[in-house]
């Protein structure tokens, strides 16, 4: 599952031949690291963290969590169906309501969505487009007209990154403070 397809990407910037795909294709790459930093993983992946804690549950470091696949430290190895996951949250606990004892652990996990929510992939189009957009003002102005530029900042060509209605797209899917 990708974020976004060249095919989507094409379509959103209206471009309809192939002379441009290798340079869009490099900004297609770049798409999932930006969204990812604000709401957690997308793109299902193996992950493998080193975490430290105890207690009641282990919080992973790339939620959502889609499945555990090993979990060992303070001394044990955990099997995977004695454990609970709450996905969206990141959390791992046990089946049987004992705690971990405090360590640090391993866990190897499938992070990521079964899907890419359309909020989320239209925030990462939004931006696709906003940063193509950006890069060819310096070659005649930006096609298909708008102005990225004026709304917040008065030095034609000097833009923002991540374009606020990006932000406001990906508002409902933040990730909590301290999540990495």
């Amino acid at each position: 599952m990708a974020l976004v397809t060249l095919e989507e990407a094409k379509r959103q910037l209206d471009i309809t031949g192939d002379s441009e795909d290798v340079e869009l294709q490099t900004y297609i790459d770049a798409l999932p690291a930006v969204i990812e930093g604000f709401v957690g993983v997308i793109e299902q992946r193996e992950i493998t963290d080193r975490v430290t804690g105890g207690g009641a549950a282990l919080a992973v470091l790339h939620p959502p969590l889609l499945s555990v696949t090993s979990l060992t430290g303070a001394g044990a190895a955990y099997s995977v169906d004695a454990l609970t996951v709450d996905g969206s949250a990141g959390i791992i606990g046990r089946a049987d309501g004992s705690p971990f004892p405090t360590g640090a652990y391993t866990v190897t996990y499938t992070a990521g969505r079964p899907s890419v929510p359309p909020t989320i992939k239209l925030a990462a189009l939004v931006l696709l487009q906003h940063l193509w957009r950006t890069q060819r003002a310096t070659r005649g102005g930006l096609a298909g007209g708008g102005d990225d530029f004026s709304v917040t900042e008065p030095i034609p060509g000097f833009g923002y990154a991540v374009p606020h209605r990006v932000l406001q797209l990906l508002d409902s899917f933040r990730r909590p403070p301290g999540v990495a």
